[in-house]
């Protein structure tokens, strides 16, 4: 039995001596397992690290939820993946898994993990099996992001400064998009040929926010993948980064999945 289910369970039991008798202590029990979920891990995208969600973490902190950010290696997706189950295996109960960008194809795959009952996928990728974000992506026209991507020696991409002011953050304030240059990950260009084994969507109950002014992914794009995986979907007049220009929204749909998702 795990740590949640047996301190409900002690704790019925003990409100149901101090009570009165006439209390229907099933109805207690209901509204008790009602609440749903109140783990939260968050898992940021290509050229982010955690700190991308800090708007969002400060709202659902104070609804009560345990929220946590994975902070990936962008190394590799199973590199990233891992990371990802890390975080989950430490959350006591059910999990909400949420991925903005590349961190779909994460979720995607991490998702599969039993602790995780819902995934909520914001202005990001949502592949099936065998399909990675460059296959998805072919049939539209080049996101206008991908020209400001500059690789390395080592096989590694860093946005430029235009390229997150202009294609990501262009409804934040310049000094958030001066920071977000700054504290960009490096990302393993390999990540976007990388293939998804099995799909948690096909299994699991899902929500999608789309980023109607997206330049990182084609709003489009965002639209087909969520009715592909039958999301609880909403639409944000959002950049790429729409947790950031957007939280108060982003930060209600994680709480809507939450409720929801058993």
């Amino acid at each position: 039995m795990e740590l949640s289910q047996m301190y409900r369970t002690v704790l019925i039991a003990t409100m149901m001596l101090i009570l009165p008798s006439g209390l229907d202590m099933r109805a207690f029990a209901q509204t008790n397992s009602a609440q749903g979920a109140k783990s939260i891990v968050l898992v940021h995208g290509a050229w982010a690290d955690g700190s991308c969600w800090s708007k969002v973490i400060v709202l659902l902190q104070a609804k009560g939820f345990h929220v946590v950010a994975v902070q990936n290696p962008l190394t590799s997706l199973a590199d990233d993946v891992a990371a990802t189950k890390r975080i989950i295996a430490l959350q006591d109960g059910p999990v909400i898994l949420v991925g903005h960008s590349y961190a779909g194809v994460v979720i995607t795959e991490a998702g599969n993990d039993p602790k995780v009952v819902g995934l909520v996928y914001v202005a990001a990728f949502a592949p099936g099996e065998g399909e990675s974000i460059n296959s998805v992506s072919k049939p539209y026209p080049p996101a206008p992001l991908g020209g400001e991507l500059r690789p390395d020696a080592l096989g590694f991409l860093t946005a430029t400064p235009k390229g997150i002011a202009e294609d990501m953050a262009q409804d934040l304030p310049a000094s958030e998009q001066r920071i977000l240059t700054a504290t960009q990950g490096q990302t393993a260009a390999s990540v976007f040929g990388a293939t998804v084994t099995t799909a948690a969507w096909k299994s699991k109950p899902s929500w999608a926010v789309i980023a109607g002014n997206d330049r990182a992914i084609p709003p489009e794009l965002e639209k087909v993948e969520a009715a592909t995986i039958k999301a609880t979907a909403i639409t944000l007049p959002a950049n790429h980064l729409a947790m950031l220009s957007h939280p108060r929204e982003v930060a209600e749909l994680i709480e809507q999945a939450a409720a929801k998702a058993k």
